[in-house]
């Protein structure tokens, strides 16, 4: 049995305390409205989960003292904008080294801070305290929590051994809790997904079906992941509970707040008058100057985040918005350049077939000087590598270069082999000391596939004649080794 102090008799915070009170452990829960603590004492029912009885277990207080004494876990389930100053007040209070369970989601927008970098913040800055913060996130609505509804939610730290303990407490019959040392990542998408969830409801208020909601949360994810990679955060996340988990749930469930405020600003509610209605803060209005600001600071596009804030911040027409996000200059969906995925899946099937014992290694081989390298040097390396297995680079010595192309390089030999063989596509690296050795070449080193850039078209193709296939490959037009030099003189 463990001791938990939760922050927040909102419908979350309540929810989380009948789970845990149900599970064997001794809750308490604090709130700022001396009312509510009467009521909900008093009645052991929640205003908004009208169904729901808190059991008996669960005590109430005001006092910060009282909600951080003796403690093995406390459970932060305050509404974002209410973090800090909570935080703040609790923290003469708090031990150091106490465990913190962050359940609350957003980003403060004067600082860019996650929930549990402001609670970490505060709590040094008022108290010097330091304390381990955990994040709660997932596709976890509060309604179906505490209707003991099954549910899933990812505990995330840095330090796995807190994401561990609190994985402990808050499992149960009806919540599977997974861990995740990507506390960053599971933060973003927590505040983020809320963005997305308006945009939904903006979307079904205009009258828009499932395909537009579908759209908004496949490409919505690709946003919030294109950031949170420049961020730093690990790509598996997005693909979990914490990421498209939490953004479907919030993006289509009757119990979203953030959708349902969605809903009535696209049904012609001012923001102002959406709130009112939904009686509930909505955390995606709040997150909007960050991840605006975010978006900039870190130069990534997010045309959806964008035309969400122009009809919350700015009173912009939703369907004019609309018709802008669909006029957007086209692109592909593919988040790395196709030579690149070309070559990530040639490296895959080819092992896949080595594994098999269907065949065994293809052989490539190139020629070249490749001095001052640059990028089309890559491009045609990658390219190279992609048709096969092994690429072998045949690299023209200094005294070739000298006596048979009368080119002097900036680099040597060494040099120049070098950085070739810190290329991952390249796998060997052989001089190349005459223009006869190419024959040779294809028996000694069994080639399969010759490959040269297209300037030389056809002037390899008698090596057909040695079994080996001869590939051209287009170079990249707009650089070269003599335009860098040229460029270097002038």
């Amino acid at each position: 049995m463990a001791r938990v102090g939760i922050f927040g008799a909102g419908t979350w915070g309540t929810a989380l305390a009948r789970m845990l009170s149900n599970s064997g452990h001794d809750v308490q829960v604090w709130s700022a409205s001396p009312d509510s603590v009467e009521e909900m004492t008093r009645t052991r029912r929640h205003r908004k989960l009208p169904n729901v009885v808190i059991p008996s277990s669960v005590a109430y207080t005001q006092e910060f003292s009282e909600i951080c004494r003796n403690k093995d876990l406390l459970i932060m389930a305050v509404s974002s904008t209410y973090v800090r100053q909570t935080t703040r007040k609790a923290a003469p209070f708090v031990k150091e080294g106490q465990i913190i369970a962050c359940a609350s989601k957003g980003i403060e927008s004067k600082t860019l801070m996650t929930m549990s970098d402001v609670i970490s913040d505060e709590l040094w800055r008022t108290a010097r305290v330091s304390a381990p913060v955990a994040a709660l996130s997932g596709p976890t609505h509060a309604e179906e929590v505490a209707m003991d509804m099954p549910s899933t939610i990812v505990s995330a730290c840095g330090d796995i051994a807190v994401a561990e303990y609190v994985q402990d407490v808050c499992t149960s019959r009806c919540m599977r809790v997974y861990t995740n040392i990507d506390i960053k990542g599971v933060e973003l998408c927590g505040a983020l997904k809320n963005i997305m969830a308006l945009a939904s409801g903006i979307s079904s208020g205009l009258g828009y079906g499932d395909n537009a909601r579908a759209a908004i949360i496949t490409r919505g994810l690709a946003e919030i992941e294109s950031l949170g990679l420049k961020m730093g955060c690990l790509e598996q996340t997005f693909s979990g509970l914490a990421g498209i988990g939490d953004l479907v749930v919030t993006a289509t469930s009757k119990h979203s707040r953030n959708n349902r405020c969605g809903y009535l600003i696209g049904q012609g509610y001012k923001p102002a008058e959406a709130v009112s209605r939904v009686g509930m803060v909505v955390e995606g209005i709040h997150a909007l100057p960050a991840a605006i600001e975010l978006a900039g600071k870190y130069g990534v596009e997010m045309p959806i985040v964008c035309a969400v804030n122009e009809i919350i911040s700015n009173s912009a027409n939703a369907l004019e918005v609309v018709n802008g996000l669909m006029g957007r200059d086209m692109k592909t969906e593919l988040p790395k350049p196709v030579l690149d995925i070309a070559f990530e899946k040639a490296v895959v099937q080819n092992a896949a077939i080595w594994n098999k014992g269907e065949r065994g290694m293809k052989r490539v081989i190139t020629y070249g000087t490749f001095d001052l390298l640059h990028y089309g040097h890559i491009n045609l390396l990658r390219r190279a590598k992609a048709l096969g297995d092994y690429l072998i680079v045949a690299l023209s010595t200094d005294e070739f270069n000298w006596n048979e192309k009368q080119k002097k390089c900036y680099f040597s030999y060494e040099q120049r082999k070098m950085l070739l063989e810190s290329i991952r596509y390249v796998d060997l690296v052989i001089p190349e000391e005459n223009w006869e050795q190419k024959r040779n070449d294809i028996h000694e080193y069994h080639i399969d596939t010759f490959v040269m850039g297209n300037d030389w078209e056809g002037k390899f193709d008698f090596l057909r004649e040695e079994g080996a296939e001869v590939v051209y490959l287009p170079r990249t037009p707009e650089i070269s080794t003599t335009q860098i030099k040229s460029d270097l003189h002038t």
